[in-house]
């Protein structure tokens, strides 16, 4: 039999389990976007392999991260996973990917869905809203928000550079 205080102990346990999840996804998430960001895309080595799907062939490139302790990471962005939820299939359960011939080229980041953004545009207003880490991470995560669409289910892999 559990008792009040064994719940709340494992909600608990669940509750921190869940912040510290999220904590390391966003931290790793923070890392490759600050990585894959300073990258220009002129200057991107585009990976040697050509990775094949399902859907089709796809190229990504490979991205030295800032720390040198850490190994280069190949990148593949904007990859569809389904159709587009547009039309006949709005509110609908998502439909396969439409197939593509050829070697599609996967380095930019797809479209994100549409997000209501907090207006940040004048600091001290922004400021008396939200704390100041907020702020200035909101303000990072701008830029990767201006591409907003409905056509929004794309993913972005990044594995182990092999070089190969």
């Amino acid at each position: 039999m559990t008792t009040s205080k064994t719940k709340s102990r494992s909600r608990r346990d669940w509750n921190l389990w869940r912040w510290t999840a999220m904590c390391l996804q966003t931290l790793t998430f923070e890392c490759v976007l600050v990585s894959v960001r300073h990258v220009e895309p002129d200057l991107r080595q585009l990976s040697s392999r050509v990775v094949t799907t399902r859907y089709g062939s796809l190229r990504g490139f490979m991205s030295n991260l800032s720390n040198r302790q850490l190994q280069p990471v190949e990148v593949f962005l904007g990859i569809p996973y389904a159709g587009a939820p547009k039309g006949p299939l709005r509110f609908m359960p998502p439909v396969t990917s439409p197939h593509w011939k050829g070697v599609r080229l996967a380095d930019q980041f797809g479209p994100v869905c549409p997000q209501k953004f907090p207006d940040i545009a004048n600091e001290t207003e922004a400021l008396q809203k939200m704390p100041i880490g907020r702020y200035r991470y909101l303000k990072r995560l701008l830029p990767y928000l201006t591409n907003q669409s409905e056509d929004c289910l794309y993913l972005n892999i990044y594995v182990p550079g092999s070089g190969k």
